[in-house]
């Protein structure tokens, strides 16, 4: 079993920064592929971005590409988002996510944190 626990979600003014966190415990957490998943009220819940288990490769929605950086430390066992000049369609739900071995880009992971709250005003 895997416990994930999100951090530092709020509310911030357009052109903003955020920088969420995402702690693991329970797993060997280098074995563990970790996501960002959003979901804003009535629409599906979609891809942001992915990191591998080494950090080597990272995978990013298009429209976040540029603004937001994933990143992990695997001897914190701990993954961030930072979130740069947001947008009040960044506005959602964001839950952190993990699976062993490969990245998905749909939700299709094996456990789920409980998500945190980003609200972007304009």
């Amino acid at each position: 079993q895997v416990q994930l626990v999100e951090s530092g979600g709020g509310l911030v003014q357009a052109g903003g920064s955020l920088r969420l966190s995402c702690a693991a415990s329970g797993r060997t957490f280098s074995m563990l592929a970790i996501a960002w998943f959003r979901q804003a009220p009535g629409k599906e819940r979609e891809f942001v971005a992915a990191i591998s288990r080494s950090g080597d490769s990272t995978y990013y929605a298009d429209s976040v590409k540029g603004r937001f950086t994933i990143s992990r430390d695997n001897a914190k066992n701990t993954v961030s988002l930072k979130m740069n000049s947001l947008k009040p369609e960044d506005t959602a739900v964001y839950y952190c996510a993990a699976r062993g071995f490969s990245i998905l880009m749909v939700p299709e992971y094996d456990y789920w944190g409980q998500g945190t709250q980003v609200t972007v005003s304009s």
